[in-house]
This record gives structure tokens, sequence and C-alpha cells, in this order.
């Protein structure tokens, strides 16, 4: 007597099912409203081999048939089957339900009316965040294994160039820290010079460490200058041996990082022209003192060097420069909010001779520290009106800032964790 004999003597009509421990005795009658569900499409079933692919186990002799599934999603099976109607599972993954449902044969078209709108808003929320996740790896990777790309392509052209094995030992020790513990020490060495001209133009600044010559004439304190001039020296020859050794001069000189380098050090030398010319007494040069001024202050972009230490001022970097469009609209809000609530405030305040904001350009300003919550308090509404106005502009001021933040939130977060995967990958290569 074969399997399906059994299943269809008259006698009996019902079928023992065990689900993940839970058993439950099944009429024909019930099962057959659902010709293609799996416990339907069991009782057509002739051999044994037939059952075990529907299910995970069988005892012919207790004619029971083992499934190793959740017990709890099982009950709103026995639901379905006796109602006709699906309902969704509290607590259960959208993604689960559909694997469930799957399984078991059920369509969504079952849902009930009560769960088939918050089934497909859940499916539309998960669908976004797979292909947001689903985008943003793609792009992280394909970025990264294009960067890793070129790493072993500018790897590549030190073939049969000059001094090629020389110079690729150098660069790559220069340009990345992780290869060996004399490329650490480098970048240590190398930050540590930052550092010590960021603190020692600081210091310069301070009136106490000021000196004045024969000619009662402010200088520096020479200490302070040997030691910057020191780190402008050291700065000046890690960027020609960085030159030097790379694999292509003008690919180097229009590297970003390499820009900042030479920002950092070109005020040095300028000023020092500047100052010679200035010695000499020209005539014709009355505002050299100006552009020295000017290019003394130009040192502050020696704190840019650390963008070459620290991951995390790389993707504020790349963040800022994939972001354009994100801080376009928070700079379009802030526009329109500042030239609506100065106009606001100027038509509340004009007839009052106590405020100060009876302008709108003055208004702008005040706008301008209200919406980004800074608030100095050197301007400010004296009337009722401009203070109700001050208090939507600051409520305004905080959900227009707050708008475009998450993205370039996400985008930072992103370009670190790409960064993060590229410096590891550059280690491993």
């Amino acid at each position: 007597m074969v399997y399906g004999q059994v299943l269809h003597l008259p006698q009996d009509c019902f079928i023992n099912v065990n689900v993940g421990g839970f058993k439950q005795r099944l009429d024909h009658t019930v099962l057959k409203r659902f010709p293609q569900t799996r416990l339907s499409r069991l009782l057509c079933c002739s051999s044994k081999e037939a059952i075990l692919e529907l299910c995970d186990d069988f005892s012919p002799s207790e004619m029971e048939y083992y499934f190793d599934r959740n017990p709890s999603f099982f009950c709103y099976v026995l639901n379905f089957y006796l109602t006709g109607k699906l309902h969704l599972v509290d607590g259960l993954c959208v993604v689960s339900f559909i694997q469930e449902i799957e399984y078991w044969g059920i369509k969504e078209r079952h849902l009930d009316l009560c769960c088939s709108n918050k089934f497909s808003e859940l499916m539309e929320l998960a669908e976004e965040r797979n292909w947001d996740q689903r985008s943003d790896k793609q792009e992280i990777d394909s970025c990264s294994m294009e960067e890793l790309s070129v790493l072993e392509d500018d790897t590549e052209m030190f073939e049969g160039s000059w001094c090629g094995d020389a110079r690729r030992s150098v660069w790559i020790r220069l340009e990345n820290p992780g290869f060996s513990t004399s490329a650490k020490v480098m970048a240590v060495a190398s930050l540590s010079l930052v550092v010590i001209s960021i603190v020692t133009m600081c210091i310069n600044s301070m009136p106490v460490f000021h000196q004045v010559d024969l000619d009662e004439k402010v200088i520096e304190d020479p200490v302070l200058t040997f030691f910057e001039n020191l780190c402008v020296l050291c700065f000046s020859a890690e960027f020609i041996l960085r030159l030097a050794v790379a694999p292509s001069a003008r690919k180097f000189l229009c590297s970003p990082l390499n820009i900042i380098d030479l920002l950092s050090i070109m005020p040095f030398y300028v000023t020092v022209v500047c100052d010679m010319v200035n010695g000499e007494e020209s005539t014709e040069l009355e505002n050299v003192g100006k552009v020295v001024q000017i290019l003394r202050l130009m040192r502050v972009f020696r704190i840019l060097k650390l963008v070459r230490h620290s991951v995390g001022l790389r993707a504020l970097g790349a963040t800022l420069l994939h972001s354009s469009h994100e801080v376009g609209q928070l700079v379009l809000f802030l526009s329109v909010g500042i030239f609506l609530f100065s106009a606001l405030m100027y038509c509340a305040e004009k007839d009052s001779y106590e405020s100060e904001l009876r302008t709108i350009p003055i208004g702008w300003w005040w706008a301008t520290i209200s919406m980004t919550t800074v608030g100095y308090g050197d301007t400010l509404p004296v009337t009722v009106a401009g203070k109700l106005i001050a208090t939507l502009c600051i409520i305004c001021g905080l959900l227009i800032v707050a708008l475009p933040i998450t993205n370039i939130f996400n985008k930072f977060s992103k370009f670190y964790q790409k960064q993060s995967l590229l410096d590891l990958n550059r280690n491993k290569l």
C-alpha cells in the first residue's frame, strides 16, 4: 500500500502535522480548499520521496509530518486555513513574514484588508532600506576598488623608470604609514612637526612673547622663529622628497593633499623675499608690508596638513565635496528665512526709537544669528510683535538647519567607512 492510498482512506480524513514541536490534526477538506499550499500538496503525494520534498521528516507508523519551521507563525497558518484570511504577525520582520508564507505556499493576496495597507508600507520601507544599503555598499566598494587600482597603477609606473625600485620603496613608505615600522616612524615625525608648527604659530601671536629690537620695532621671539623655520624647512624637504620619488610629477602636483602642503610652505618663502625687498626701502613697493602680513596669516594652512594623517578629516573633506546639493539647500533655506524675518522685524520695530532693528540690513544680521541659534544679544527686539517674530524665527531656524543635516551626516558616515576600508585594503595591498 502506497502513501497516497493511506491518505485517501475514507476512515482517515486527517493528517498529523508537527511544526517545531507544535502538533496539530488537520482535516483533508480544510486543506483542499487551498490546493496550491504545501499542506494540501501533501495529500497528493504517492511516495515517501515526494513527501520528503515537501516536509523535513515523515513517520509512516504515526503518519506524522515534521516541519522545522516557526511554530508561532504556524498558528497564523492554521487560522488562514480555517478562515481563508491571513494576518500579519506582530513582532515578525516583514521579510521573514514573506519567507514564511512563501514556504507554506500562501499568496500575499490572501492578506486581510486590516493588514494589507500596513504590509504594503512595511514592504516599501524595507525595499528603500535595502536599496540604500546596496547602493551605498556598491558605491563604497567601487570607490575603494577604483582608488586601489590607482595605487596599483602608480606602483607599476616605477617599472623601467630611473631608480624605480628605490623610488617605489620610499614612495610606499611616505604614502602608506602602515607599510612598515620605518613608515610609521616617518608618519609620526611628520605629524609631530605639524603639531609643533601649529603650537609655535599660536604662541607667536601672544604679545608676551614679542620682543623689541634696537630700532624699537616689534619682532618675534628668536627661539620660536627658529622652531618655525626648522619646521618649514622639514616640510619643504618632505615635499621635495615626495615630488622626487612620485611616479608622476604632474599627478602629484594636482593632488589636493599636495596642494595643501605647497600652500603651507609657500608663504614662508614669499615672506622672506618680501622682507628683503622691504629692507631695501623700495619706493615702488610701498604696500609690501601689508602683503607680508597677509602672507603671515596664510601660515594657518599648516593645520590642514593634519588631513594627511586623519581619516576623519579626509572623510569630512569628501563629505563637503559631495554634499554641495545639501549645503546649497541649507544656504537657500537660511537666505529665504533671513530675508523674510528681517523684513517682518523691520515692520514691527521701525516705529520704536529704542530698537536697533529699524532697518532691514540690520535685520539681516539679527536674523542670521537668530536662525543659527547663536544669539549674541547685541541686537534684540523690544516690542511685543518683534518678540513674537523672534520666537518664530528661532523655531524656524532650528527646523531649517536640521533638515539637510541628516543627509550630510549619513554621507559623512559613508565616506568615513570608505576611507577606513581604503586604508585597510591599502595596508593589505
